[in-house]
């Protein structure tokens, strides 16, 4: 098993390897898991066996790949979003993923927030309600493959994400935000827990060179692409 990504970059690497490694032993011991086992699984050794701070959603991204609708309760209800062949192009031209090279752990950004949602600090709570309202609009949005709208709803949510903490954001990302902006950028946020990572934008087709030049002072450019199926496992051959 190898991977390319980089360490502590908020792209779910961590949960992505411990997907793809529970299946591949699942694999070695005959078993076929489906998707939501493997990301419990998943889920279980990451917060439960070595007490690092997170939720469920990168270890069932990586489990299921594709868009997920993704609804956290006494259990967790995965909606599979198609997505049409020009939806993807369109998601895939006009989103740049910036590495702002600023590695970090969320685990203590994370648990600095769940505190404050048990001690209900009302700015948090408010910014938790819109997020999840937020959520499900960018659903939709990728329902009708509109990423327009999408890049709207991604802006908006990077500002309630930015009220949870003061360390979700940071003087790099600001910068980095800034230039975005001024080269036309739709929308962006930061990518999970935040505190450093990578940040993703979203441009008009005719802006996104534009936006490359203007952020790639503030990190590296990262290639990506839809991931349309989920943990796959393949037997190498001897000579591989």
């Amino acid at each position: 098993m190898a991977s390319d990504f980089p360490i502590g970059a908020g792209l779910g690497g961590s949960s992505a390897a411990g997907v793809a490694l529970l299946a591949a032993i699942a694999f070695a011991q005959g078993q076929t898991p489906r998707p939501a086992r493997l990301a419990e699984w998943s889920r279980v050794l990451e917060v439960e066996e070595l007490g690092i701070a997170g939720g469920r959603q990168d270890h069932y991204a990586a489990a299921f790949g594709g868009a997920l609708g993704l609804t956290f309760g006494e259990s967790v209800t995965v909606e599979e979003i198609p997505l049409m062949a020009s939806a993807i192009t369109a998601l895939e031209s006009r989103i740049t993923l910036v590495y702002t090279g600023e590695s970090r752990i969320s685990g203590g950004t994370i648990t600095a927030v769940l505190d404050a949602y048990r001690e209900r600090v009302p700015r948090v709570l408010e910014a938790l309600d819109r997020m999840a309202v937020l959520a499900r609009g960018m659903r939709s949005a990728l329902h009708a493959g509109d990423v327009t709208t999408l890049a709207a709803l991604v802006d908006e949510h990077w500002v309630y994400q930015r009220a949870l903490h003061p360390r979700i954001t940071t003087e790099r990302i600001d910068a980095l935000e800034r230039a975005a902006r001024t080269a036309g950028a739709q929308g962006l946020k930061a990518l999970g827990a935040s505190g450093g990572g990578s940040v993703m934008i979203v441009s008009d087709v005719a802006d996104v060179a534009r936006v490359v030049e203007a952020v790639a002072p503030y990190g590296e450019i990262l290639p990506w692409r839809i991931a349309t199926t989920g943990v796959e496992v393949s037997r190498l051959s001897p000579d591989a």
